[in-house]
């Protein structure tokens, strides 16, 4: 697909002009790669959240939920590898000395090759129409064949170089694959280097190393370093999992792309705890399982994909993210990581106490196996309003822009809205308020003519509109408008709760 910048600068502006998001310090011209969320943001990230926890904890019975603290001992990412394995390449351009990481510009530039494909599939898709075989065309095509024959060879050359650390190599493949600067234009690089992508603060009053601490840069090992407590108080046999929902923080070389890459970032991962030797299963299962979470919420198939990865954390037997296609191309939104037994192993060794697992069936004590998956708050946020923006040219030539979120995770499920603010009609819309507003959140707005108000409440997303007319008070109806078709209907007011709780459908 070929990259939207205007629509991805739209969404930017919508986010901040509908209270989604707003730069973070902004009197002060802000913080680079800190945002605030804002009262419709707050509504819609609080939407995810506990979407993800009812289908993660509430309908398993075999996980349950953490919430760790931020501070950890400092041990821990010692013992984790963070402190030694934590770390982006990093480059500068000596003209523009501007910072970049080595391997972005690297898959920036394989994406690029995608983007080339991507053109010539969409011409022969309308040179041929409905005989189009896409398969067929690029498992044929000269052109796309040798494009992707230069993506698989970048691809496996960039996973060996960083997997073995190869800071020179890394180098010497950006020269060769012509990578200019973004800003200057010029190949003008410095060597690779490495950077760790911790905070560090000081707790207490000790100024040497003892009082240094880090803002924990993943939300897992808050759970590895708990799971003997969390087993034995929750008495859980294997397998079961361990989830939790919280910030997490790290010193990005190049923070960009709006809320998808920050600094500071929110994180919803769970922990499955399972017999070394069923990781494959379990693997594959959470893949299956978190691909049909992400479906559930109505957004096309053909926006996802798999992509396993070439590359592999120091942790990890096998890993694959759940990418999303956004304006700017396809990028990770969640990752399903199979981790061996790795931390606890790891956690046992520098804490000296042990992590082991008596599985009353074997009769055998062992170190359990971990499969993980760590889905981006912040970037389901982006990844629902990228696919919820829309500008609709309507039949009497008006425009409007509607964001179609689903009705579930929507910031406002309904909008109270009397047709004149004169002859009592605010005060039974009030009243209707109150009554259905302890079942979902509602709104009421009387301010400008109704027709503006109903693109009001598109813009934030809202699925449905209340108005209250001079019919009301006579028999105790009301119109429903719904956001997406517009279609108006007349209903009863004791019905209203009742039909919005079915259409917004809450089960997960």
């Amino acid at each position: 697909m070929v990259k939207n910048e205007d629509l991805f600068k739209k969404i930017v502006s919508h986010c901040k002009e509908y209270g989604f998001v707003y730069p973070s310090s902004e009197i002060y011209d802000g913080l680079a790669a800190v945002y605030d969320y804002g009262p419709n943001g707050v509504e819609l990230k609080n939407n995810i959240r506990d979407y993800w926890w009812k289908s993660m904890v509430q309908l398993n019975e075999n996980i349950v939920g953490l919430d760790a603290a931020i501070f950890m001992h400092p041990t821990v990412w010692k013992a984790s590898g963070h402190v030694e394995a934590f770390k982006d390449p990093l480059i500068d351009n000596k003209d523009s000395k501007k910072r970049y990481r080595a391997d972005i510009l690297i898959e920036d530039h394989i994406a690029k090759l995608e983007e080339k494909i991507n053109k010539e599939i969409e011409k022969a898709k309308k040179r041929f129409g409905d005989k189009f075989d896409e398969k067929m065309f690029r498992e044929t095509n000269p052109r796309v064949l040798n494009t992707q024959n230069k993506i698989d060879d970048i691809t496996k050359r960039f996973a060996d170089l960083t997997n073995n650390n190869d800071l020179k190599g890394l180098r010497a493949l950006i020269e060769e694959l012509q990578i200019a600067c973004p800003v200057s234009g010029s190949r003008n690089w410095t060597d690779v280097r490495q950077f760790n992508l911790m905070f560090s603060t000081q707790m207490g009053s000790l100024i040497d190393e003892a009082g240094s601490v880090f803002l924990r840069p993943e939300t897992a090992q808050g759970i590895f370093v708990n799971y003997i407590n969390v087993q034995k108080t929750s008495r859980k046999k294997l397998p079961f999992g361990i989830a939790q929902i919280g910030k997490a923080f790290r010193n990005e070389i190049v923070a960009r792309q709006f809320i998808f890459r920050m600094r500071e970032f929110e994180q919803m991962e769970m922990q499955y705890f399972i017999k070394p030797g069923e990781e494959a299963k379990w693997y594959e299962y959470w893949k299956e399982q978190r691909m049909k979470w992400h479906l559930a919420l109505g957004i096309p198939a053909g926006k996802f994909r798999l992509h396993d990865h070439d590359k592999l954390a120091h942790y990890a037997k096998a890993a694959a993210d759940i990418q999303y296609e956004f304006p700017f191309g396809f990028k990770e939104v969640e990752g399903i990581h199979s981790r061996t037994d790795f931390d606890l192993t790891a956690h046992q060794k520098f804490s000296g106490k042990k992590q082991q697992y008596y599985d009353p069936d074997t009769k055998e004590s062992y170190v359990p196996y971990v499969v993980e998956t760590s889905i981006g708050l912040d970037r389901m946020f982006l990844a629902i309003l990228a696919n919820s923006y829309y500008e609709e040219t309507l039949d009497d030539g008006s425009q409007r822009v509607v964001l179609r979120i689903p009705p579930l995770a929507a910031p406002v499920k309904v909008t109270i809205l009397p047709l004149v603010k004169k002859d009592g009609l605010p005060e039974k819309a009030r009243q209707i308020t109150d009554k259905i507003k302890n079942d979902f959140m509602c709104q009421y707005d009387e301010k400008d003519a109704i027709g503006r108000r109903y693109r009001r409440q598109d813009a934030i997303g809202t699925p449905y509109c209340i108005t209250i007319d001079h019919q009301t008070l006579d028999d105790d109806t009301v119109t429903i408008r719904e956001r997406d078709s517009m279609k108006q209907e007349r209903i009863s007011i004791e019905k209203i709760s009742e039909i919005v709780c079915e259409r917004i459908n809450t089960n997960v």
